[in-house]
């Protein structure tokens, strides 16, 4: 049966009683850690996140082993990818005491619209698109947005190539040439026939990386060929929508064996920027940069005001027209 579409006032419910069962997991969490901290607890040492569970966590320690470990009290929100500090319980599980200062944070928005903190410590954000489902440049314009608000560097990699002939190849690969031009790594691959996947091996090693996509367009396949070992879950499309089916529930990082980790996250099938500003939507796309603060009106919102630079940038064939109307779309859905 196909998942009902919630409303707005729908969805803050439904994240209202998560948040209390949060808090409730997190008393008991609470209390259990006091008590651990009570009996014999190992020295201080660091950890990496692997995933969360609720009010406790998978933690890797320095020499590789894996340890299921409750969260001190009064810690920040704890993330996949964040670097910790820890104690040692003598049955091998332990108490998370601080978490290290981040060099970078994905977060998204809940169904309140509040940022949501999603994985720690990122050097770049593999947005993963594909012909099935339909290619959609809005969205991916909006995740680009997305990846330029944090500051994290984004590579566009577009999957299941193989469905396409050579004509729709040389289409597709027509449509996302602007993303290029631009600036923007383009990576076309396929699962399935092991197409790209060397290139996307050399982007990764070395780096903490992060797949983010609407569901179906092919994360998780991904990950099985770059990490057979892994055996991640992957789901069909959806026979009523054509939208992917989720099968990856909680963000968890892998670790390469040429050098790198990935972090896998939830699907979305769409990425909210509800709170984001005008301003900060207009700086995202990076094209609109240089032409930024040279419009006639300091509170130029780029639509129909006279003297804005940006449309002239469109109009002199600067900016690419249908990236503009991707800026009008994303602003216009902002509201004021």
């Amino acid at each position: 049966m196909s998942g009902r579409r919630l409303n707005r006032r729908q969805a803050w419910r439904a994240e209202k009683i998560q948040q209390e069962r949060r808090e409730r997991a997190a008393k008991k969490s609470a209390g259990l850690a006091q008590h651990l901290e009570g009996s014999e607890l190992g020295p201080e040492q660091p950890g990496r996140i692997i995933t969360r569970y609720g009010a406790s966590v998978e933690l890797e320690a320095e020499d590789g082993s894996r340890h299921r470990c409750l969260l001190r009290q009064n810690l920040p929100a704890v993330v996949c990818g964040d670097r910790v500090v820890w104690r040692e319980a003598p049955d091998g599980s332990g108490v998370v005491v601080a978490v290290e200062p981040r060099r970078s944070l994905l977060e998204r928005p809940n169904a309140d619209g509040h940022l949501k903190p999603v994985a720690a410590n990122i050097d770049q954000i593999l947005v993963v698109a594909a012909p099935l489902p339909a290619l959609d440049l809005g969205l991916i314009d909006r995740y680009l947005v997305a990846a330029e608000m944090t500051g994290i560097p984004p590579v566009l990699v577009i999957n299941k190539v193989d469905l396409l002939d050579g004509e729709m190849l040389d289409w597709l690969r027509d449509r996302v040439r602007v993303y290029e031009e631009i600036g923007y790594p383009v990576v076309f691959a396929s699962a399935r026939q092991a197409h790209g996947l060397d290139e996307l091996q050399r982007r990764l090693k070395d780096h903490t990386s992060i797949f983010v996509g609407q569901s179906g367009v092919g994360k998780s396949s991904l990950i099985n060929a770059l990490l057979p070992q892994e055996e991640i879950r992957v789901g069909e499309l959806s026979e009523t929508s054509g939208q992917g089916r989720h099968t990856t529930t909680t963000t968890r990082l892998y670790h390469f064996p040429q050098g790198g980790e990935l972090i896998d996250s939830p699907g979305v099938r769409a990425f909210g920027l509800e709170h984001a500003s005008r301003q900060q939507v207009a700086e995202g796309f990076r094209e609109f940069r240089p032409y930024l603060g040279q419009c006639r009106f300091n509170d130029c919102r780029h639509e129909a005001e006279p003297g804005c630079a940006i449309k002239a940038a469109v109009e002199a064939g600067k900016i690419r027209p249908e990236r503009y109307r991707s800026y009008l779309s994303i602003a216009e859905s902002l509201g004021d």
